[in-house]
């Protein structure tokens, strides 16, 4: 048997690797992925060689994420449950879908992965694998063995000579963290007791608000077809332009969030977020949509959102209701042409500026406070405002109380 493992070269996928190979007999093949975590990969193959493993697949990912997955999923301004900007969900699909083809390309019957029975990515990894592949089999070893625990983890490397970092009592992080270049995340540790704020110096990517620097600092964003293209007068690529605002958002304590959030396998969950870059995002998109979409599609937007936001968070990139929520979405984005002007400070994104040269639906002439030069009849309002009225008016004349 040839099995596929989705490999960090830590502990647990380590431990998986090995495991797979002695219970199944299996021929492991190890894939890790790049996308802009902000750890070298490398390291991993040395690891993967050690263990016997002949067949390795190491590939920087990242532009692909950015352009394929983040920036699609921010064309619908998609937000979590209000807060979260789902940076470990959207790259599942990704990761996936690397898995699957590789499966294919190396003539393997499975692919695993590294996620436990609690959490929300083995669903997204295996929905989307059986949804790409309906023939793969899908092994997650943390719902099969009984290796429950960091040290049985270490006991089992011990045991079988598996070369990893991991050092029993050492200074280690007390939270599950997962990195891409969309965000990082936290949970675990103190982070279980909702209650508890977060240490300060749990926080990696982004300065406290406080300490972020006095004077603010001034951007502008270009966008093409609902897509951020250019930087303060500079192209950028997708990732390029995400790991800046990156940068320019930590410096300024911008993205952190605390949050509790509703996991698709019914439990509640705490966890933290930095997401510097998407933040500012999030904030521009909507602003150059403010002057370039015309209003009920807007609203039609607003309104699917949510749906779009948990197909993502709940495993269904890979799905026809989210492909055809997708081809709606993009065609919404065709004249969302323009640049937005922004301040970042202590923390805030706030919007300064907006214009569309090509697209914008703004009307100064009809908006004016001054006179419009009869680009807009007032008396027009008075029978707009009957017509609008006439069911509530008769439902009152019926004795229908509306107080």
């Amino acid at each position: 048997m040839k099995i596929v493992l989705a490999y960090s070269g830590g502990l647990d996928t380590s431990v998986i690797c090995r495991w797979l190979q002695e219970t199944y007999n299996a021929e492991v093949v190890t894939f890790t992925a790049d996308i802009g975590q902000g750890e070298e990969v490398e390291p991993a193959r040395a690891k993967a060689q050690a263990m016997g493993v002949k067949e390795i697949f190491i590939e920087d990912l990242t532009e692909d994420f950015v352009a394929n997955y983040v920036y699609p999923m921010f064309r619908a301004n998609t937000v979590y449950e209000g807060e979260y900007l789902l940076g470990t969900s959207i790259a599942r699909p990704l990761i996936t879908r690397r898995l699957v083809e590789i499966a294919r390309q190396t003539g393997a019957q499975a692919v695993a992965h590294g996620a436990t029975g609690k959490g929300n990515d083995q669903v997204r990894f295996e929905m989307g694998a059986y949804a790409l592949d309906p023939d793969i089999k899908v092994i997650a070893p943390w719902r099969d063995w009984d290796l429950n625990s960091r040290e049985a983890l270490m006991d089992f490397c011990e045991k079988h000579q598996i070369p990893v970092d991991y050092q029993r009592g050492a200074n280690k992080s007390p939270y599950s963290m997962d990195a891409n270049l969309l965000h990082i995340s936290y949970e675990g540790g103190g982070l279980e007791d909702p209650a508890a704020p977060a240490d300060e110096d749990m926080w990696r990517w982004t300065v406290s608000p406080e300490e972020a620097p006095d004077e603010p600092e001034w951007l502008e964003i270009e966008y093409e077809r609902g897509d951020p293209v250019a930087l303060n007068g500079q192209p950028l690529s997708p990732g390029a332009m995400l790991r800046t605002l990156n940068e320019l958002g930590g410096k300024h304590g911008v993205g952190r969030s605390d949050l509790v959030e509703n996991r698709y396998v019914g439990m509640k969950s705490r966890g933290c977020y930095e997401t510097p870059g998407g933040t500012i995002l999030l904030k521009s998109h909507r602003a150059i949509e403010s002057i370039t979409l015309d209003r009920e599609v807007a609203h039609l937007k607003d309104e699917m959102m949510p749906r779009y936001a948990k197909m993502i968070y709940n495993g269904y990139w890979w799905s026809p209701e989210r492909k055809v929520l997708q081809a709606l979405i993009d065609e919404s984005q065709i004249p969302v042409n323009g640049s937005v002007s922004l301040k970042l400070y202590k923390g805030s994104v706030s919007v300064v500026g907006r214009s569309s040269q090509s697209d914008s639906l703004y009307d100064a002439d009809v908006v004016t406070f001054e006179d419009d030069q009869g680009a807009y009849d007032q008396a027009d309002a008075g029978g707009f405002i009957k017509l609008n009225a006439l069911r509530l008016r008769l439902g009152a004349k019926r004795g229908r109380d509306y107080s």
